[in-house]
């Protein structure tokens, strides 16, 4: 099998495998050395086969604190081709084998790769948002996941992570950066309704984003913090 390198030139698979590898092992060397990063209900993390991890997005740090999660570093992830213009993040996201998504139209393009990751056995990382919180708090979800999920039969894995926002003007203050990303129990969505699809995507995005929610303070549960599911979930996790 023969892929790219970031300059466009053909590399074989094995050569990209180990450049993969090289990347975690320098950016788990980094983060142990200026965060105190700490990952919660990794026991929820499937140990093989393949899931969409579904999370929040406050930071440019975010994708880099799924890929070092200590259960699955074979997971890749849908990143916004915004950040092409950003050098570390495009050396990043191409180095380490992630796909690139064009949320100005429907990337059908992307989509297929992302089935075909999960199509490998391999975890997938996406956030339902869309686009990156500026307040940290939680943005209406759009529909892609639970569309991606049906096609792929695939089980969801929810994640809140906490800390990523505020980590790089921490360090720049020469304080200490402390990010948490904490994993949900896996679960599966049912068949849409013949009679209504459209309300069924709809409940099934909010059923995805106040799963996220449960995992995350409440001052970042932004637009589903008075959701009844997301009530309903508390009371079970409070009740148990």
């Amino acid at each position: 099998m023969i892929e790219k390198s970031i300059s466009g030139r053909p590399i074989s698979a094995e050569k990209a495998q180990l450049r993969r590898r090289n990347l975690y092992n320098l950016l788990k060397f980094a983060f142990r050395l200026i965060t105190k990063t700490k990952y919660e209900g990794v026991e929820n993390i499937p140990s093989q086969g393949p899931f969409i991890m579904a999370t929040n997005h406050i930071s440019r740090l975010d994708t880099p604190v799924l890929f070092l999660n200590p259960v699955r570093p074979d997971i890749t992830a849908l990143v916004t081709t915004k950040y092409m213009d950003y050098p570390f993040m495009r050396w990043f996201v191409e180095t380490g084998g992630g796909i690139w998504l064009d949320r100005t139209k429907a990337d059908f393009s992307a989509f297929g790769q992302a089935a075909e990751i999960l199509a490998q056995g391999r975890p997938l990382g996406i956030a339902p948002e869309g686009t990156r919180s500026t307040n940290s708090q939680l943005l209406e979800a759009k529909p892609g996941a639970v569309l991606l999920a049906h096609r792929t039969h695939s089980l969801i894995v929810p994640v809140g992570i906490v800390g990523t926002d505020t980590a790089l003007p921490n360090l720049k203050h020469l304080r200490p950066a402390h990010i948490t990303a904490r994993f949900g129990k896996p679960f599966t969505l049912p068949p849409f309704s013949r009679d209504d699809r459209e309300g069924s995507l709809k409940q099934q995005t909010d059923e995805i984003m106040c799963r996220i929610a449960a995992l995350l303070p409440e001052s970042h549960r932004g637009f589903y913090a008075d959701h009844p599911r997301l009530k309903q979930l508390l009371a079970e996790t409070a009740g148990a």
